[in-house]
């Protein structure tokens, strides 16, 4: 771990990899309002946290209109809800268990900027919080599966991600972004409390994607009460006609 730069962060957005068109995004905003009071014989003032600003601030990146894939195909409407992650890893492609930026935010604009190469801004509004993540307000999780292909079921024990060192039982969600892939296919989160004996996380699932090869993504809230074990693993079930899916996981806690 230690510190990083910013060439190892990704910027994913609605099952589209843009880090390749992204020169900077951020800031990566979580603020609580300050609401203080006092009475007539307290020494000081006392100030409790309000309700929070959460904004994932706007994308810099290239103006580019290469077909299904560019920034401008991509990312030129405004006024749309886009579900974001943007993984930090550190001194290296993000991996499983680095920091994952977490949420959805609506993009409130699409303008031409700079010179020489032609670039575009693209400012996102604070949280966008209409009943998907109504009971959290914290945007920061861990990945579980970076991008990359999955062309089976997770079997493995000893390598599942510690995603808070003790078991929670405060619920948490997890988001997802499908690049590309194959068939159908159901994602999903196995949690364990000894990273050995793994069962299905309940209702962390996307349930069955009906055809991998369409960009896609998404986040699913557990309940604010469920209980998280202390370890975590992503998971696949094939369906008709899968072969392969290329996506990233990520889970974050309640609290």
């Amino acid at each position: 771990m230690g510190r990083t730069v910013a060439k190892w962060s990704r910027f994913y957005m609605a099952g589209y990899d843009l880090s390749g068109y992204t020169r900077t995004f951020g800031p990566l905003v979580w603020t609580y309002d300050e609401q203080g009071e006092a009475a007539l014989s307290d020494g000081i003032k006392n100030y409790l946290p309000g309700h929070p600003t959460v904004s994932v601030g706007q994308l810099n990146g290239f103006f580019d209109n290469t077909a299904t894939s560019g920034l401008h195909t991509v990312a030129s409407t405004a006024g749309v809800i886009r579900t974001i992650m943007a993984p930090i890893g550190f001194r290296a492609a993000p991996a499983a268990g680095d920091p994952t930026w977490c949420g959805q935010f609506t993009q409130l604009g699409y303008q031409e900027a700079g010179e020489g190469f032609v670039g575009v801004n693209i400012p996102f509004g604070g949280w966008d919080n209409s009943g998907t993540t109504e009971a959290y307000d914290q945007p920061w999780g861990v990945l579980l599966h970076a991008n990359s292909a999955a062309t089976d079921a997770n079997s493995t024990t000893g390598e599942g991600v510690d995603t808070a060192g003790a078991q929670t039982t405060a619920g948490g969600y997890m988001v997802y972004q499908v690049f590309t892939g194959t068939g159908a296919v159901t994602i999903s989160i196995d949690d364990s409390s000894d990273d050995s004996s793994y069962s299905a996380l309940t209702d962390a699932t996307t349930g069955e994607i009906a055809d991998a090869s369409v960009p896609q993504a998404g986040i699913i809230a557990l309940g604010k009460t469920d209980t998280v074990e202390q370890y975590l693993r992503w998971q696949i079930s094939a369906g008709a006609g899968f072969s392969s899916v290329t996506f990233a996981l990520a889970f974050v806690r309640g609290r």
